[in-house]
């Protein structure tokens, strides 16, 4: 995003990066969307040079402690996956049983229009606020994103949280594939 103090300067470093749906929406409150993004993950990390040491999917954001290896490129990854997911989170949208179909679809449809940034929907915002990781506490940063359901009241525990890496950070299955710090 133009203008933002937060831009990927070296493109293999570790970077803190949150992606929030545009206004805040609460787009995440079902399975189908929020295994979207773990299934995208996945597939980014086993194809994409993606290294993920911690994240946590909230109802309208997502936190990210990642870096790409050479050739990749962290902005390539993050273009390419707010794209797919975009994409897809739509579909589900339109295919699945939702009450806030309508809704929904209506905010993202004017976000694209307002934004000329998307041909039909705009689901992501453009910024990514990241925040390279190589003089900051990478252990603080990760409890931070770990204690993001522990603050919002989802539960109480970080690891009984499914979508978030705190479960393999306390020796539990995970989601996502990570590489712990």
């Amino acid at each position: 995003m133009s203008g933002s103090q937060y831009t990927i300067q070296a493109q293999n470093n570790p970077y803190f990066i949150t992606s929030t749906i545009v206004y805040w929406v609460d787009l995440f409150t079902r399975k189908t969307y929020k295994d979207i993004i773990v299934d995208s993950l996945n597939h980014c990390v086993e194809h994409k040079g993606l290294v993920i040491y911690g994240w946590v999917l909230m109802t309208n954001h997502l936190h990210l402690l990642a870096y790409c290896e050479v050739p990749h490129r962290i902005s390539d990854f993050l273009r390419d996956f707010k794209k797919y997911t975009s994409k897809r989170l739509a579909e589900a949208i339109e295919e699945n049983p939702e009450s806030r179909r309508e809704w929904l679809l209506d905010k993202f449809a004017f976000e694209a229009r307002r934004t000329g940034r998307a041909e039909k929907y705009k689901i992501w915002k453009d910024d990514n606020h990241p925040i390279d990781l190589s003089d900051i506490d990478v252990m603080e940063k990760l409890a931070y994103i770990h204690d993001n359901p522990v603050r919002a009241g989802i539960v109480e525990n970080p690891e009984d949280y499914l979508y978030s890496s705190a479960r393999d950070y306390a020796c539990k299955k995970g989601l996502v594939k990570i590489c712990r710090v």
